[in-house]
């Protein structure tokens, strides 16, 4: 039947939900423990949204309904292809997955620290960067000691690793 012969009432509004960062194709999808949690955590509470919506009224929450529905099925994707890295099975003298290092920034003269997170984790606020940022693949691999040099729009930044540490 064309959609012309049915109430306005009637038509399904399409929710709009943001996609989860982006993983690239072919890309495993780390974690730590403490990202795993926090999407375990966010997963219990859009089950608990869901049943509130549907427990109120699931025909007049509909819209809302489907929209903690679209958002629970990107959650579980996530969920299912997430690959949980062990902290204690890092090398520990290297910059790896899940490391928090330190370094020196040379133009400024500061120490700056940042955890080596997953995309869905990773939240410059809290100094977590994605593995797929460009700090982080100069990072990997790195030692206490090494330089890194970081080509950003505003220029060249010097930095030397001064303390890695797998928390």
């Amino acid at each position: 039947m064309s959609r012309g012969f049915v109430r306005e009432d009637d038509q399904e509004e399409t929710p709009l939900v943001t996609p989860r960062a982006s993983l690239p194709d072919g890309i495993d999808n780390y974690v730590t423990a403490n990202g795993l949690k926090e999407l375990e955590e966010e997963q219990d509470l859009l089950k608990k949204e869901l049943k509130t919506l549907i427990d109120q009224s699931s025909e007049v929450n509909r819209v809302q309904i489907n929209y903690i529905s679209a958002k629970l099925n990107l959650l579980l994707e996530r969920l299912n292809s997430a690959r949980l890295i062990e902290m204690s099975s890092q090398v520990q003298d290297k910059i790896l997955f899940g490391a928090t290092v330190t370094l020196f920034k040379e133009k400024e003269k500061s120490h700056c620290q940042y955890q080596i997170v997953g995309v869905d984790e990773a939240n410059f606020s809290k100094n977590k960067i994605s593995f797929l940022s460009p700090l982080a693949k100069a990072l990997i691999n790195k030692k206490v000691g090494d330089t890194i040099l970081l080509k950003t729009p505003k220029g060249e930044r010097i930095m030397k690793v001064e303390a890695i540490d797998y928390l």
